[in-house]
């Protein structure tokens, strides 16, 4: 019985002994496993200053870049060459507007008047040849008018006037009624037409030095382009005015009836304005 009962002792502390090596076994697997995890999230170096400050400056760049730069419009304008500075300044809406309508009206208005002294130069010129010089002369002068505002249209991109068709007609058969009526009759429609086109350049002209006085108040050259428009404009005005003067000295106010028939030439003239200046 001792003996049994001392083997069933040993056997007893042998499977304690088993057991709690079993269990500091797993124990100890368990730590192990943990500890590269725990190792990575130890040891891992934590960024250096440099790094930091690299960073920052990276992120610093790239937001500027995403900034509006209103500084840079800025100086680009202040700084800007005149061509430059008048592109900035005709791209203002309102300018860029009037200078369209004006430039669309000017070119309608010179083809009319071309056709007008295309159609009266024959019938005319049958009865008194010795007008024929002068005809040329004021034909040739609108003809120049209208290549200069063909050139500013197209290079300033302006929608002409819709309304060609319409008013080639109608300047045609103003010129052909009126140079079949009689030499003054003839003179009486250049002198209504152009004492309404001379009142028009002068409106843009004022209307231009306005613009051009502001624009210098607030330290910005037009630059010469701009300039040369409205020098082009005096000129044009001025020929314009000669040939009103040309009128009057033959006879444009012996027609009858003078007031009748210039009342609706310049009507006519002035409603076709209005309407190219926005069509």
């Amino acid at each position: 019985m001792d003996d049994g009962d001392g083997n069933v002792t040993g056997d007893r502390g042998r499977l304690r002994g088993e057991g709690r090596r079993l269990v500091a076994s797993l124990e100890s697997d368990t730590t192990t496993a943990a500890l590269p995890a725990q190792s990575r999230r130890t040891h891992t170096p934590a960024p250096s200053l440099n790094d930091r400050t690299a960073l920052i400056v990276i992120i610093f760049f790239f937001l500027l870049l995403l900034l509006p730069k209103p500084t840079t419009r800025i100086a680009n304008r202040l700084l800007a060459t005149t061509t430059d500075a008048e592109e900035e300044k005709a791209a203002h809406p309102a300018q860029r507007s009037f200078l369209s309508s004006a430039l669309r009206v000017n070119q309608a208005g010179e083809l009319a008047a071309t056709l007008i002294y295309t159609a009266q130069t024959p019938p005319v010129v049958a009865r008194e040849p010795h007008l024929r010089p002068l005809m040329r002369h004021m034909y040739e002068q609108e003809a120049g008018h209208l290549r200069t505002f063909e050139a500013l249209v197209a290079r300033h991109r302006v929608r002409p006037t819709a309304l060609y068709p319409l008013w080639s007609a109608l300047a045609a058969g103003l010129g052909w009624t009126t140079g079949v009526m009689s030499r003054e009759a003839a003179m009486a429609c250049t002198e209504a037409v152009e004492t309404e086109i001379g009142g028009h350049y002068n409106g843009q002209i004022r209307t231009l030095l306005e613009m051009v006085a502001g624009w210098e108040a607030e330290g910005y050259d037009v630059g010469d382009e701009f300039r040369d428009l409205i020098a082009t404009l005096r000129r044009i005005r001025d020929e314009e005015l000669e040939h009103l003067d040309h009128a009057i000295e033959h006879d444009a106010k012996k027609a009858q009836p003078h007031w009748l028939l210039t009342g609706i030439i310049r009507a006519g003239c002035r409603g076709a304005i209005w309407v190219s200046e926005r069509v």
